[in-house]
């Protein structure tokens, strides 16, 4: 309770500015919590282990197999999802640059929503450093015009209030920009971390279907073999 009536009556010396700080601190918890639960509990960095599954599938050529195990698990890991776009694509006789443009399409929208919204917190925690230091200054100013046209038995109750006012902003903006600093440089380590996972058991699966299937139109090049003849 005494922390509360604390924080009430900063609030009520910091000035209008405290109110803008706050809405930053509330967007900065709601990106924290959902980036936190997408990074920790939706996606997990298993991706080089799960691809190892669809080896043995992949090396006896059995596509359609791949391709439903994938669909199976797409819902729950992203690198299904490539394997299945090249694994349709092998399946089709495409050479490497179709499936590595299939299992790209999939990269470079899984690598995206890692990176979603996690770009803001740094960008919330200098504004909110900014915007303290717009209250200390408009406290300052506050402070010292009224100093200057108030009688002297006033003018040290005017100039603590501003002074107060100023303080309270700094603080704030401190309280609400490190912790937002501090959670975007652990979550982009997660998000490269996860990455880079998805990144390697997709290029592991890619060299899988590649070195197993050649474009239908080579295969169709290649001259076929005859038996020689003997001659007696």
């Amino acid at each position: 309770m005494e922390f509360l009536t604390k924080v009430a009556l900063a609030f009520e010396h910091g000035g209008i500015w405290m109110w803008p700080i706050l809405v930053l601190q509330l967007i900065s918890i709601a990106i924290l919590i959902e980036r936190t639960l997408f990074l920790f509990r939706k996606r997990q960095s298993n991706q080089m282990a799960l691809i190892n599954s669809f080896e043995d599938h992949v090396r006896r050529g059995e596509m359609n197999e791949v391709v439903r195990k994938a669909q199976e698990l797409k819902a729950v890991s992203p690198v299904a999802r490539a394997i299945a776009a090249g694994a349709t694509a092998a399946a089709s006789f495409g050479g490497k640059e179709e499936i590595q443009g299939k299992m790209d399409e999939v990269l470079l929208h899984e690598n995206s929503l890692l990176d979603k919204r996690t770009g803001f917190l740094s960008m919330l925690g200098n504004v909110a450093t900014l915007t303290g230091l717009l209250g200390t200054i408009s406290g300052m100013i506050a402070s010292f015009a009224a100093v200057a046209q108030a009688n002297p038995a006033e003018k040290a109750a005017l100039l603590s209030a501003g002074i107060s006012e100023a303080m309270n902003c700094t603080a704030y903006g401190l309280i609400v920009a490190i912790p937002a600093l501090v959670a975007f440089s652990f979550l982009q380590n997660r998000a490269n971390h996860l990455s880079d996972d998805l990144n390697q058991a997709a290029l592991k699966a890619f060299n899988w279907l590649t070195y197993n299937y050649e474009p239908i139109t080579q295969k169709s090049a290649q001259p076929s073999v005859r038996p020689t003849e003997i001659n007696v």
